[in-house]
């Protein structure tokens, strides 16, 4: 358990590439999120044997992601968009400004877990179908997902993928 909140301590990753953009931006086509997606996908393949395969597998659940986040977002401020990488693990932060009914309902005191192969209900950090999305995603990558606030008006959604290659 202690090893599972680790893994979302920022200081074992390096930075790769971080992107910001306005939300309005963002919002204003709805297309964005799979040329996000692409960009961010082709990065987190680098340095595996197998580049294009990594990158499109993982493709699937940063989508996912992304295109919540465009749900989500309030349509003020910007929208920032990280990777970093550890000597085991794949991170994409997405950080964006939130109405704050919408931060409460899926941001508990503190914040909101997601663990891969867990099936309680998390204290209902996110709704169910929101739940369900992120669930099945933590547990086909084995990532480990994490719903956390963001300053005053904003949550950030972290996703730790296993550099491995793996998946199943």
């Amino acid at each position: 358990m202690e090893e599972e909140a680790s893994r979302f301590d920022d200081h074992a990753f390096v930075p790769m590439v971080s992107l910001e953009m306005s939300v309005t931006v963002f919002k204003s086509q709805w297309q964005f999120c799979d040329e996000i997606t692409e960009y961010l996908s082709d990065i987190l393949g680098q340095g595996h044997s197998d580049p294009a395969r990594y990158a499109n597998f993982l493709s699937v659940a940063a989508n996912e992601l992304i295109e919540l986040a465009f749900r989500a977002t309030n349509g003020r401020g910007t929208i920032s968009f990280s990777l970093a990488r550890s000597a085991t693990y794949n991170r994409l932060r997405i950080a964006f400004p939130c109405d704050e009914e919408f931060r409460d309902k899926r941001v508990k005191t503190g914040s909101g877990k997601i663990r891969p192969g867990s099936d309680r209900g998390f204290d209902h950090p996110v709704t169910q179908s929101e739940e369900a999305l992120l669930n099945n995603l933590a547990t086909i990558f084995g990532a480990a997902i994490h719903i956390e606030k963001d300053g005053a008006d904003r949550i950030g959604i972290i996703a730790d993928f296993p550099s491995a290659e793996d998946f199943q």
